[in-house]
């Protein structure tokens, strides 16, 4: 019982991160360009009663054996990249990635971060910045009389001045992509920053032969969050939190009795 005890108490503490972690979806249901997470877990060590495979005889072995597990806990919670929704806004700066690929941000400690949110925004100095003041790298700045800014789709942004029928060219957005993004590091802000599991950066233009898709000017990214399947899982962590409180219950009344045993 003293194994019930603990292995259902390690389900309900591996429950309540769940929750957790579904609780950090929802309420970024609405955040531009943020990506779900999925948590998964792992069976603790097993106590070997008879071990699979023993000797059970001369020239017999124990066909199954007697494993008692131990419980489970929490592996990691996978950042899940699917294409979120788009919806049509009226910045000119306001860009999706349909596809593969990063935003490149020079935060103002001078790194380097990464991120899905297109939502961009002119500073006083005309550099496109994210709604946090922070570069996007390439830098690329424009005058303060541009007008009928474009961004085409492989990155090349181009406007027209007062006076002037051709258009000119203010820089090229350039996206990054990584070997595995779901072992990037969140930073908050709609930032991520790469790390050994994630690889080294891949940095090209969009659309081009790195695999990075292609931008698509004046809609951002939604959240990829689903609210229904959320909810789901929520009723499901629930129901897997009560079950272990049960086994919890169950095994203290049978202490009790034990407890309440008389000679």
């Amino acid at each position: 019982m003293i194994r019930a005890l603990y292995s259902a108490a390690s389900g309900m503490t591996a429950q309540q991160l769940n929750v957790d972690n579904i609780a950090h979806n929802l309420a970024n249901a609405n955040t531009a360009g943020f990506k779900s997470r999925r948590a998964q877990f792992q069976d603790l060590m097993y106590q070997n009663v008879v071990q699979p495979g023993a000797s059970a005889g001369s020239q017999s072995v124990v066909p199954t054996g007697l494993q008692l597990g131990l419980g489970t806990r929490a592996a990691s919670n996978e950042i899940v990249f699917t294409q979120g929704d788009f919806s049509q806004t009226s910045n000119p700066l306001d860009l999706v990635i349909q596809g593969k690929g990063f935003f490149q941000i020079r935060r103002a400690t001078g790194d380097l971060a990464y991120t899905r949110a297109g939502d961009f925004h002119l500073n006083k100095d005309g550099n496109i910045v994210t709604s946090d003041g922070d570069l996007l790298d390439p830098q690329i700045t424009l005058p303060q009389d541009a007008q009928s800014i474009t961004i085409a789709p492989d990155g090349t942004v181009s406007f027209t001045q007062p006076g002037q029928n051709s258009a000119q060219v203010a820089g090229q957005i350039q996206l990054a992509n990584f070997p595995n993004p779901a072992g990037l590091n969140s930073l908050g802000r709609n930032l991520l920053t790469p790390t050994d599991a994630s690889g080294d950066a891949i940095v090209g233009n969009p659309g081009g032969q790195e695999g990075l898709g292609s931008l698509l000017q004046g809609y951002t990214e939604q959240s990829n969050v689903s609210v229904v399947d959320e909810f789901v899982n929520l009723i499901v962590a629930q129901r897997g939190y009560e079950a272990n409180s049960k086994v919890v219950k169950a095994a203290d009344e049978m202490y009790q009795q034990m407890n309440n045993l008389t000679r």
